[in-house]
């Protein structure tokens, strides 16, 4: 090769964060008209009426930039019945996901600290290598994962951590942290900011939005979803709240059309429907307390708590009974890149009909050999 072929024959390198860091990615092709008992979605799909909306959207709505007014107005005063945001305390985002990396984005930086739990959500790690931040974790303690608050105390007061994420109710091992504690951990080191991930919490959670005044706790943020209730995990729609030179700030690091037409529209009309957000949510808790039920006389071992699902530990190799599962039609995940639950799986928990062919398939292949 001369010297002209090895000039071109290079390509060019991305910082070295990219080069060195772990991605996030989850095996989300092929589930179609399977039971979807592995992402934590809506097993249902969302109302009527956000189909009727999405069906109705004229064609000079899709060739035009979206609008947000509409959807941050019924934000500000439609989200809580018990209180009322400011529309700049409020930042819409291309699901949950945008949110968290565009925190990091606007507040991450070199050889800060990152402070967060584990195990917990897998994508605040990749965001935080991006911005080549230094990670802490504090680890969940005991069987029962219980949130370690006297260690996270700690850290918070040592390494004045620029960035604190808590995922509330803790994703995989369902941990519910109360708000009060949260607030707690806020006026240790007020240049921390606190990110409280509520993707889970309409499920069993304690959520911080109904009582949390913006200004007083400047310093806190808290992410929610219409994935996980409303089933509009395809769409990606996701909400922060905070304070407004804090949503200022991350909002700068953000497209202007980030979410699109079809996903406002569809937020509203699901936001229209809280009755069936809310008789969705109540059928889950009543299959979670079925298949708790269920999982008393199996000799494994088993964890529920908060969050629309639960972890098992089975007989068999977590490898072997997700593929086994995934041929009677049941997909379930493997926790196998998480420390300390190595050898678990997560469940989540759809309607009691789901549950329980979950469960009859379940004890077929795990119980009964």
């Amino acid at each position: 090769m001369n010297k002209f072929d090895q000039i071109n024959n290079t390509s060019p390198k991305p910082r070295k964060e990219i080069i060195s860091m772990q991605s996030y990615s989850a095996p989300l092709e092929n589930r179609r008209n399977l039971l979807r008992l592995d992402f934590n979605e809506n097993t249902l799909g969302p109302s009527q009426k956000v189909y009727e909306a999405i069906k109705d959207i004229k064609l000079n709505e899709i060739s035009i930039y979206p609008e947000y007014k509409l959807l941050k107005n019924f934000l500000s005063n439609n989200y809580y019945s018990s209180r009322q945001f400011d529309p700049d305390e409020i930042g819409i985002f291309n699901g949950a996901d945008a949110a968290i990396n565009a925190i990091f984005n606007s507040f991450g930086d070199r050889d800060e600290i990152f402070l967060t739990t584990n195990p917990t959500f897998g994508y605040y790690s990749p965001c935080a290598e991006i911005q080549g931040m230094k990670k802490i974790t504090c680890t969940y303690e005991g069987e029962n994962f219980l949130f370690p608050i006297k260690q996270f105390e700690e850290k918070i007061i040592e390494y004045k951590p620029k960035l604190i994420f808590i995922c509330n109710p803790n994703n995989p091992t369902g941990t519910v942290l109360s708000a009060k504690e949260i607030i707690k951990f806020s006026n240790l080191n007020k240049k921390s900011l606190i990110v409280v991930d509520e993707l889970y919490e309409k499920f069993n959670g304690d959520s911080l939005l109904p009582l949390i005044d913006f200004e007083k706790n400047k310093n806190i943020v808290i992410i929610q979803s219409l994935s996980k209730t409303a089933g509009l995990a395809g769409l990606r729609i996701g909400f922060a709240f905070g304070n407004k030179s804090i949503i200022q700030y991350i909002n700068k690091v953000t497209g202007p059309y980030d979410v699109n037409s079809f996903a406002v529209t569809a937020a509203l009309a699901a936001l229209n429907d809280k009755s069936y957000i809310d008789n969705y949510v109540s059928e889950v808790k009543k299959a979670r307390t079925l298949i708790k039920n269920k999982f008393e006389s199996a000799t494994i071992r088993k964890h529920f708590d908060g969050g629309n699902y639960f972890l098992i530990w089975p007989n068999k190799t977590p490898k072997l009974l997700t593929r086994q599962m995934r041929e009677k039609g049941i997909l379930i995940r493997e926790m196998k890149n998480k420390q300390d639950i190595k050898n678990s799986i997560r469940v989540s928990i759809g309607t009691r009909e789901q549950m329980l062919f979950f469960w009859s398939i379940y004890k077929e292949l795990d119980l009964n050999n």
